[in-house]
């Protein structure tokens, strides 16, 4: 989803159609009103961030219908980017950040993100 998401984010493109192959509900409508707003504020991201989730749990165990991750998210090389210049956003910068996301299986079999929470810079 997070690749997904920056690919999108290039351009700022909350329509872009990959979103929906890893996120759903909750989780796709934050990625989209994200990319929305950089879009109106005319902003684009660069770089990609570095994921490396964990299984935390899973519902119910003997057969999983759900599965929330962990992860110590990575976005000190995914900043955001006044569009058209070389000037940030902000100064804040990107760093370590504690992320949990709720991913679930859909009908049709395939696993996506429902819901996911990301912390501020320095939680992990």
């Amino acid at each position: 989803m997070w690749q997904a998401m920056a690919r999108a984010a290039e351009t700022s493109d909350w329509r872009s159609p990959e979103l929906a192959e890893y996120a759903t509900g909750d989780a796709l409508t934050t990625l989209s009103r994200s990319l929305y707003a950089d879009h109106v504020n005319k902003l684009v991201t660069r770089g990609r961030p570095a994921n490396h989730p964990t299984v935390s749990s899973v519902e119910p165990p003997g057969d999983p219908r759900t599965v929330m991750l962990a992860d110590c998210g990575d976005s000190a090389n995914w900043l955001k980017y006044r569009s058209g210049t070389d000037q940030l956003a902000d100064e804040t910068g990107g760093g370590r950040r504690s992320i949990t996301a709720e991913v679930v299986t859909q009908p049709d079999g395939s696993w996506r993100v429902s819901r996911f929470s990301v912390q501020g810079v320095g939680t992990c």
